[in-house]
């Protein structure tokens, strides 16, 4: 046992003399206050900012609308972004709810779904000539004689997603208030999945009638003003709130804080502003909540979209 033990003490001593400096050797300096920076990653490493836009205009709207704020906020962030879309509000609820997008652009019921749901979070809201608000319009073609909602019985009408409130809601909830349904008040009802698709429906006399996002129209007839001649708006409801930016409730709060305060500053420097005129918008705020209240009311009255 003591020859064992000694054997195993001459071995570790070896092994410590082997591992010492020669004698009069220098050691290497370490200065631990000269840090050298890590790589940079390799673009397939980065995460990507996943941007969802909710189908408001058409794709091709969308890409033309928002490839500057993608842009902008690759720049901003030091990330590539990827712009997202689903053809109907549904499809891109779920995926909020799944996470698979980091920031989203939607409707102002795809927002009161979504957070009564599954706890969807306002981020910011566009502010648009001092307001932040929206109105559903009620358009017809240029020729038609239709005065109001009732002159439209018979006809055929255009609604722009099952989900949408300015868009199929609101105009089920004014024949609610005429105690029509639209299966007996329409002779046919299609969905266009856009707003700039009914509209141009009502101009191009496809459909007799739709309700649109006033944003929407007030966009489409800046960048066509031609199209001023060949519709007519002949209802405008009430002011509700406008269609929010949103983000997933799993959204970690130090990546929530950074959009947030990167959206609420654009006005604030020059790429930023031709951003924010590109999409017609003055600047990003914080909205409440209370807001989307008149939504909900109407949303629980006619007890769809829900």
């Amino acid at each position: 046992m003591c020859n064992r033990l000694c054997h195993l003490l001459l071995l570790l001593a070896l092994a410590l003399t082997a591992c010492a400096p020669a004698q009069g050797a220098v050691l290497p300096h370490v200065d631990l206050s000269v840090r050298t920076p890590l790589p940079h990653a390799a673009p397939g490493e980065i995460t990507h900012l996943r941007v969802g836009v909710a189908a408001i205009l058409s794709p091709q709207g969308t890409v033309e609308s928002y490839s500057e704020l993608t842009a902008y906020l690759a720049e901003k962030m030091g990330r590539p972004v990827d712009l997202l879309q689903r053809r109907t509000y549904a499809e891109f609820n779920d995926m909020v709810e799944k996470s698979q997008v980091d920031l989203a652009f939607i409707c102002t019921n795809s927002y009161v779904v979504g957070n009564e749901q599954f706890g969807m979070e306002l981020l910011v809201a566009p502010e648009i000539n001092g307001e932040s608000v929206y109105y559903s319009q009620l358009i017809v073609p240029a020729s038609s004689a239709a005065q109001s909602m009732a002159d439209l019985r018979g006809k055929v009408f255009a609604f722009t997603d099952p989900m949408s409130f300015t868009g199929r809601i609101y105009p089920v909830y004014l024949l609610q208030q005429m105690g029509e349904t639209t299966e007996r008040f329409f002779q046919r009802t299609f969905y266009t999945y856009s707003h700039d698709r009914a509209i141009e429906a009502v101009a191009a006399g496809v459909a007799d009638g739709a309700a649109v996002d006033s944003l929407v129209l007030d966009y489409a007839l800046q960048r066509n003003p031609e199209l001023a001649s060949r519709l007519r708006i002949i209802h405008t409801s009430a002011a509700f709130g406008i269609p929010p930016v949103v983000v997933p409730p799993t959204l970690p709060p130090r990546q929530k804080a950074q959009l947030r305060d990167l959206l609420l500053t654009m006005h604030e420097d020059t790429a930023g502003q031709a951003v924010l005129r590109e999409l017609g918008i003055d600047r990003f705020v914080t909205i409440d909540n209370t807001a989307y209240d008149g939504v909900r009311a109407i949303v629980h009255a006619t007890g769809i979209g829900e």
